[in-house]
């Protein structure tokens, strides 16, 4: 052979190897190979985004590959709700976790969804400069503030806050923003405040350029804002396999919930592996203090949820009233409640 074809053959095989080494690292394979799988038998897509209140989500596909039973689901990572909203109408993700009063938009615009159980209690915060003008909510009036979402319990956080203050809906500017850049926009004074869960608010915290102008909890007494919404068809023909979902997600909540070490191994592991965040920027949002985000009970309750729908017609959002029953299925969190928390601890090799 000469040396051109060695040389040659040399270069095709190197690039053979990191073509090889790029499929291995980059593809998820589970995915792939799920498809392939008879449809009775594949695992179900679940969608989030990187945020605090959907941390039961990665915190049970973590867990889970250590009991018995092995991976429960799918998890699938997005960076905005709209992405989200349009996976779950074309059944690209079977399960997500989204805000709750967009899942009651989709219900009343007939897409075919049902929420099955909470993300969390608590977790928003409205966030301003540290250095800025803004140091009581009554000087909001005239600024601009990032919203995750106009179907978003945090907008809807904003005018039970607007409505103590006596502000008008026209004195302040709201924008939609992916919440992972809220913070970088907060520094560069693009916005003046942004309403976010964790652990976006921390993250300002951190950073020293951002201050916590107020938690959820202070206008909203047992606020929720992200929820776990399953397609119709999905229920109809494997409802155990929903039913395992919301086990297993109910199951995470307790056990965050159970302890500190807890949350600071979830930190640790969902930073690394899950979120791409900083475990210690996790470990601020779920420790300091503990109940800042809080997971559990988390059943859906009709009372919350006739608020947030009476709330949406209020600011011109939802254009009909739409019952409960019309968007919830709450068979599967009622049997979840006997639920206990994994028995899972950090380092170790087996979860129950």
């Amino acid at each position: 052979m000469s040396l051109k074809a060695k040389i040659t053959l040399g270069i095709f095989a190197w690039l053979l190897l990191i073509t090889g080494l790029h499929a291995w690292l980059n593809v998820n394979w589970a995915a792939v190979l799920n498809d392939y799988r008879p449809l009775e038998k594949r695992k179900i897509t679940v969608a989030y985004l990187p945020v605090t209140c959907q941390l039961t989500c990665p915190v049970t596909d973590y867990i889970s590959k250590y009991s018995l039973s092995g991976e429960m689901f799918l998890p699938k990572m997005f960076q905005g709700f709209p992405e989200i909203k349009e996976a779950l109408i074309s059944n690209r993700v079977q399960a997500a976790f989204i805000v709750a009063p967009l899942a009651i938009a989709l219900v009343s615009q007939g897409v075919p969804i049902k929420v099955v159980y909470l993300g969390h209690r608590y977790g928003s915060a409205v966030v301003v400069r540290k250095d800025g003008p803004v140091k009581t909510f009554a000087d909001m009036r005239g600024r601009t503030i990032a919203i995750p979402s106009r179907f978003s319990d945090e907008r809807l956080l904003l005018f039970r806050a607007m409505k103590v203050y006596g502000i008008k809906p026209n004195e302040i500017k709201m924008v939609e923003m992916a919440p992972p850049d809220v913070s970088s926009a907060l520094a560069a004074h693009a916005i003046d405040a942004f309403v976010m869960g964790e652990p976006f608010p921390s993250q300002a915290e951190i950073g020293g350029f951002g201050r916590v102008l107020f938690q959820a909890r202070e206008y909203w007494p047992d606020y929720m804002s992200c929820i776990l919404v399953v397609r119709q068809d999905l229920i109809d023909k494997r409802p155990e396999v929903v039913q395992t979902l919301v086990d297993g997600i109910a199951r995470s909540g307790l056990w965050l919930d159970t302890s500190k070490p807890h949350r600071e191994d979830a930190s640790d592991f969902v930073g690394r592996f899950y979120y791409n965040q900083k475990p210690a920027l996790l470990r601020w949002a779920l420790t300091k203090p503990m109940d800042r985000v809080t997971y559990s009970p988390l059943a859906p309750r009709k009372a919350d949820f006739d608020m947030v729908r009476d709330l949406m017609i209020e600011t011109g959002v939802l254009n009909k009233k739409i019952e409960f029953s019309d968007y919830t299925d709450t068979r599967f969190s009622d049997q979840a409640s006997i639920q206990t928390p994994w028995r899972y601890e950090p380092g170790t090799a087996t979860a129950r």
